[in-house]
Order: structure tokens, then sequence, then C-alpha cells
């Protein structure tokens, strides 16, 4: 939430004591090096211009946004006005060898035990470590970090800098550049404020960051269309600005961040990876369904959930991407009718992370399989693929859309028998009891520990198809739900049965073996039948029966 005054240029911001004491520490860092000969101050040239200044340090960027929101942070992005962010870092661990500095600053307590530890064992405690990260235009990945972590607080350190292009390539040369040249690179007023070090005060060089922030607007600081063509991925970085903050985005940053031919070098240019960091911090954010909106509205569907590494055997149907997420918002937001879906398939925030991933894979749910490379392995599902190479999902995801479509006709057969049994027990066929312990028991270990998104997909699926009325498939499915829970069968995936293969096999007289796994199956379905046996002794007639029956 805003402040009620907008801060002004020259405000003092009210640090915490671990920011007062990195500040201290970071400011007798630049110090140390002031004082050390020129030669020794810098790893790489820098301009005449420079070589006679002292160190300058201002924190940037998001810590200073959330900081006048007053929103707490634990990054911290350092910029440095004449030394590159690995060469600051080394130099910071340099000072902290020295004798007695990590003690000042209370990074290491004074005990016998720390007596014994050399200089550099103790920077090593206080400054675990220093990680480069490089540029990589190709990737509009264009600048150069250095990260590392101290107080608690992770920092990124880099060199103020501003972009120059040529005529042969449209990837930018990195130079040192003032406060000012850095400010308007940078993706959005809100996010190119300073604060000063040294001053203690915050710097709007755009002449623009106060005032979008009390009027909560996004925009870029110089024109959007050739910020946009410079690094495309800022505009999912605008997206997710806006949906995090609430904040309006800027017209004419509208228009540019619908433009096709930007939206055609964000597929081309930018790296998944990056496409994905950008998505999960949007639907794992404060306002998902407002982040889904915008992609929505700019036309960045088939943008950002696309596989490029292949062409597709179909295109996406977009028109069930705003349903679903409208879907989805409803149950999380929870009224009376949705409340059993919710708490049973949305329990958790990583839960409901999944649940928006059901959402963005809706208009890939009906899409022809592609081949597999190897020819006697299944096909791979379309939206697996949108999701393994569209934006680099973890593992966890992909497999979880995956046995959602894999397991679709059995989970919503199931769910629709399931109601009408309940409803009418009359219709209820003895063989295959749909309401039966064990019948649904053994249907939630095939589906497996991510059973809930699964049906939660099915049940999206089946809403934004609109074969059957809403209020139809909330019955059913709520109904299908509190007969698990009234059961207490919502953890058997969980379940562990009575016997362990090696004392089935001996209490059968056969050697372990393959046919182990059906049979501990027929042991978990005996167990669902009866909940309260201890003695396994039945369990293994039903296994004999079994085998007998199928010999």
């Amino acid at each position: 939430m805003a402040p009620e005054t907008s801060p002004r240029p020259g405000v003092q911001l009210e640090l915490t004591e671990v920011e007062t004491k990195l500040r201290k520490l970071l400011l007798d860092v630049a110090s140390y090096i002031d004082e050390q000969p020129a030669s020794k101050t810098t790893a790489v040239e820098v301009p005449k211009q420079l070589a006679d200044e002292k160190i300058v340090l201002r924190w940037t960027g998001g810590w200073v946004r959330d900081k006048l929101l007053r929103v707490g942070s634990h990054d911290i992005d350092v910029a440095i006005n004449k030394m590159t962010g690995e060469h600051f870092g080394l130099k910071l661990q340099e000072y902290l060898e020295i004798p007695g500095n990590a003690e000042k600053h209370g990074l290491l307590e004074k005990s016998e035990k720390t007596d014994k530890l050399s200089s550099k064992d103790k920077a090593k405690r206080v400054a675990p470590g220093l990680h480069k990260i490089e540029a990589n235009p190709e990737k509009s990945k264009n600048l150069e970090t250095a990260t590392t972590n101290i107080m608690g607080i992770d920092l990124d350190l880099v060199n103020l800098r501003k972009e120059t292009y040529n005529e042969i390539s449209r990837n930018p040369q990195m130079e040192f550049g003032t406060a000012e040249e850095d400010a308007v690179r940078r993706d959005a007023t809100v996010n190119a404020m300073f604060f000063n070090l040294h001053t203690c005060q915050v710097e709007d060089f755009t002449g623009q960051g106060f005032d979008d922030m009390a009027a909560k607007i996004i925009r870029t600081p110089l024109e959007p269309v050739q910020t946009f063509k410079d690094d495309p991925l800022r505009v999912l970085r605008l997206i997710r600005f806006a949906s995090r903050l609430d904040y309006t985005i800027e017209p004419e940053t509208e228009k540019a961040m619908a433009d096709p031919e930007i939206q055609d070098v964000l597929k081309i240019k930018i790296s998944r990876e990056r496409v994905g960091i950008e998505l999960e911090k949007m639907l794992k954010g404060p306002r998902p369904r407002m982040a889904l909106e915008l992609i929505n509205r700019f036309g960045l569907y088939r943008t950002v959930f696309t596989d490029p590494t292949r062409a597709l055997p179909a295109d996406p149907d977009t028109s069930l991407f705003q349903p679903a997420f409208e879907f989805v918002d409803s149950v999380i937001q929870g009224s009376a009718k949705y409340s059993v879906i919710a708490d049973h398939l949305l329990r958790s925030a990583d839960e409901q992370y999944l649940g928006w991933i059901c959402a963005t894979m809706m208009p890939w749910a009906d899409a022809p399989t592609v081949p597999h490379q190897k020819p006697l392995q299944r096909p791979y599902f379309s939206a697996y693929l949108v999701a393994r190479e569209g934006w680099k999902a973890p593992n966890k995801v992909c497999d979880v859309v995956a046995a959602s479509l894999s397991n679709s006709e059995e989970i919503r057969s199931l769910v629709a028998q399931c109601a009408r049994g309940l409803q009418r027990p009359d219709t209820i066929n003895p063989t295959s009891d749909a309401t039966a312990r064990d019948t649904l028991g053994m249907a939630i270990r095939r589906w497996g520990s991510t059973w809930r998104t699964q049906v939660l997909f099915n049940l999206t699926y089946e809403v934004v198809l609109g074969n059957t009325s809403q209020e139809q498939l909330l019955h059913s499915y709520s109904s299908f739900l509190s007969h698990l829970a009234k059961l207490e069968i919502l953890d058997a995936d969980t379940f562990k049965p009575l016997l362990k293969g090696t004392d089935l096999a001996k209490a059968l007289s056969i050697k372990p073996g393959p046919w182990m796994k059906d049979a501990l199956d027929v042991v978990m379905a005996w167990q669902l039948r009866n909940p309260s046996a201890t003695d396994p002794t039945e369990a293994i007639v039903a296994v004999k029966k079994a085998r007998e029956s199928d010999n």
C-alpha cells in the first residue's frame, strides 16, 4: 500500500537495524578501496573522468520501491560508480580478511574458538562466496552481475552502466555510466530510483518515479518500443510489477507491449528460463489473476505458452484461457458454492500455484499429442511440452500436467459415476461400485500424490468446455470430494500395506518377483474394504484367490 503522501526527492528512508549495519559495512569497504593506490582499485578500464572519483554506492531498483511502499525486502541491488560488481565483491572479502574487521561489524563474535581461525577462514564464515553471473546479450541478459549473501541479505553487485548500440547488432555494448544514464535504462520509472548510501537520500533521476508511484502507474523511463526491443523480457516484468503492486500500465507502454513485433522478439530472443522465472513470480504473487488478464489482453498467450523447439500439431484454443483463470480465481476466492472444492483441492499456496498452472494449460488440453522420439514410448501431450519447453517448468509441474491429461478420462468418469451413485443408490452396479471405499482409494493411489491438482485440472476443463452446467459440475465434484472425506481416504496415496512384499512372498511360498506389485494392490484393496483390520491373514487369502482366478 502506497504512503498517504508521496515521497519527494531528498526524502530519507528509515533503515532496519540490519540494513543500517550493512550500509556501514559497505561504506567502510568503499573507504578501504579509496585509500588504496588507483592501480589496485579496478580490474577493468574505466573512463578517465571516473579515475579520480571516490567510490559511490547506491541501493537501487526494487529495494528502494518497496522501502517507499513500506514493504520489507531481503534482496538489495548495489550499484557502484567506478568498479565492477565482481571486483567490489572481491574487495569486500579482502576487507573482511583483515583482522578485527569482521568482529567490528558484528559478523563474528569473539571467542576462543574463533580466535583459532585464520583470517581467511573468518572471512569465509561472514562472506560465504561470490558468484559471478555472466552477461548473455544474445538472450538479452545484458548485464554481468556478482552476487553474495551477507547479514542474511542477498546482494547483487553491479556497476552503474549505460548501453550503446551499433548498426551491426542490436545487442548493446555495456559501458560504465552515470547514475542518470543507469536510471533511464531501467524497465520502469518506479524501479529506477536510488538510495545513496553516503547521503541517505532517495534519488529520482528520471524525474517521474515519485509521481508515478503516487499515481500508481507503470511506465518505461524511455520510449517504450525501444525499451522493449532492447530487452523484450521487460514486457513480462512490467506485467509482474503491475499485478504485484496493483498499478495501471501507462497507455503508450501498453500499446508497445501488445506490438506483435515486440512479441516476436520476446518469443525468439529471450531464454525460456527467464520467461519461467517471471511467470512463476506472477503466479505466486498477490494478484495472479490480474497478471493472466494482462497476458490475455495484450495477446501474449502464444508468446508465453508455446514450445519454441518444435512446430506443434495444432494451435491452442485461446478462447478457453480467460474462462479458465476466471474459474480458478473464483474457487480460490472461496464463495460458499466453491468451499468444498477449495478446502480439498487448494489447501496451500503450492496447490493454489498449481491451480493457476492448470488454468494456463487449458488452451492446450485438447491439442493432439506429439510422437515421442523413441517409437515405443508414449507420445507427448502438447501441454506437457509447452510447460517443459515454453517456460522450463520444473519436473513436478510438467509431470502433474501430463498426469492430469493421462488420467483425465478415468477422473471425469469416476467423479460422475460416484456422484450419480450417491444421488441414486439404486443405480449402483455392485460389481463396479464407484462409491466404494476400495474403488475410490485404489483410484487415488493410481493417480498419485498430485491427484488433487489432477482433479482440479479436469474440473476446470469441464467447466470451460461448457458441455455440462457449472452448477451440476460443482455439485458432482463436491459430492465426490465430500464422500472421499467421509470415507477417510483423501490420503489413500500414502497408505502403507499391512504386508511387505517379502512377507507376502514368504506367506505364499513364492519367490519375490514382478507378481508382487499386483498382489500388494490386492492387499491394499482388501485393507480399504476393511479399514479397521490389523491381521493380514484374510488379505493373504484374498491374494491367493486372485492368483487362482488369474490362472
